[in-house]
């Protein structure tokens, strides 16, 4: 659901009565991840997607009478061989569709409301949602926010409509989930314990966009910035030549800073998705800059330059204290081997080492292989919704 935000954010400021199916769980070669979401306002207006085409014509008549008779349903769509004109997925997958009403009378409106505020403007939240139990649960809403040093572990908007300890605990689960930037799916007992009667709780996470910090203000990083922005990213470029480091050649950054690379990663925050990309292949910033970013707790370091200027930048690194095991971290020369030669070309093979990496994907070719298409076990995208395990 979080991941039409935008949209829904302005149906609520309009006061519009809408529904929402949102994907629950998944099995097999499934289109869609939980979060997943398609919306169909009274107008009959839809957004979003669930099965990529496979099952929108069903589930967008569910929507209509989840609106209509304000009732919350879990309804499974998965392939046929009996019926090959029945509504399913053709991928062979299966789905689990939670189809939720957001009336002015829908007791999760206040909740879902705020959710969708938080997610439209960027503040990092997670919903929870029961997904199976009792019917009466079916559909209720918990909201977390990070923790801020000050707010107990146990504060949350709205609740599930169960024994207050299950809404304590589900706060918890909602809470470490968000930490991590991630959807999916929690068991839990309905008192809140791990042996009460089973509940499933879908606990979507929303976080702010992932950062790509390009160093280097050449003609290959206006191509990569472009790519970030498409993948998700909030890109900023750094160099820290001011005659290069300029708007009208990077239209598409989200920010630009004049600064020695290194100087600039010393002050600015970084997680565990961040990627870094030095474009610089000059010794004089990319030594003191490399020789920082492999000991960050970042996603990805990949350095341009040609296989000697990377036998030459590695013997300059280990002159300055930088291990094997953290040179072993370094994507250089950076890129999949696609025999790139543009800078579009070659910003391709950088963003597609990036997805590979975040994906668990091996890069090689999908055709005459046996690997899977989709890592169930991988991160998610980059993006609103965080990953999916």
């Amino acid at each position: 659901m979080l991941d039409i935000a935008d949209e829904l954010h302005r149906w609520v400021a309009q006061g519009r009565d809408f529904a929402v199916a949102t994907v629950v769980a998944v099995g097999g070669s499934a289109p869609r991840q939980p979060g997943a979401a398609l919306a169909v306002d009274a107008s009959g207006t839809a957004i979003g997607s669930v099965s990529g085409g496979c099952v929108e014509g069903a589930v967008y008549e569910l929507c209509r009478q989840a609106l209509e008779d304000g009732e919350t349903v879990l309804e499974r769509f998965g392939y046929s061989d009996e019926d090959a004109f029945a509504v399913g997925l053709t991928c062979g997958g299966v789905i689990d569709i939670l189809v939720t009403p957001v009336r002015a009378d829908s007791p999760a409106r206040p909740v879902l409301t705020a959710a969708l505020a938080a997610a439209s403007s960027g503040q990092a939240a997670a919903v929870a949602r029961v997904t199976s139990g009792p019917a009466e649960l079916l559909g209720r809403a918990l909201l977390v926010r990070p923790s801020d040093g000050v707010a107990s572990s146990g504060e949350y908007e709205g609740g599930l409509g169960g024994h207050p300890e299950l809404d304590r605990a589900v706060a918890g689960e909602a809470r470490a989930l968000l930490d991590a930037g991630r959807t999916t799916t929690v068991e839990i007992g309905e008192d809140g314990s791990r042996c009460g009667s089973p509940l499933t709780v879908l606990v979507e996470s929303s976080v702010p966009p992932p950062r790509m910090i390009v160093f280097g203000a050449i003609d290959f990083a206006s191509a990569l910035v472009r790519v970030g922005k498409f993948l998700g990213y909030h890109v900023t470029v750094c160099d820290a030549r001011p005659v290069f480091a300029t708007a009208a050649r990077f239209p598409d950054a989200d920010e630009i800073v004049v600064e020695w690379p290194h100087r600039y990663l010393e002050t600015t925050d970084v997680d565990a998705r961040t990627v870094l990309c030095v474009l610089t292949h000059d010794a004089k910033f990319d030594v003191p800059l490399l020789r920082l970013a492999l000991r960050l707790p970042v996603a990805y370091v990949g350095a341009m330059g040609s296989r000697r200027t990377h036998e030459d930048r590695n013997a300059r690194l280990r002159e300055v204290g930088v291990t094997e095991l953290e040179l072993a971290r370094l994507r250089s020369p950076i890129g999949l081997d696609l025999g790139a030669r543009t800078p579009e070309e070659t910003a391709l093979s950088i963003a597609a080492e990036i997805v590979a990496g975040r994906r668990g994907g091996s890069g090689v070719s999908l055709t005459g292989a046996h690997t899977p298409i989709h890592h169930d076990g991988a991160h998610k995208p980059a993006g609103r919704i965080g990953s999916v395990a």
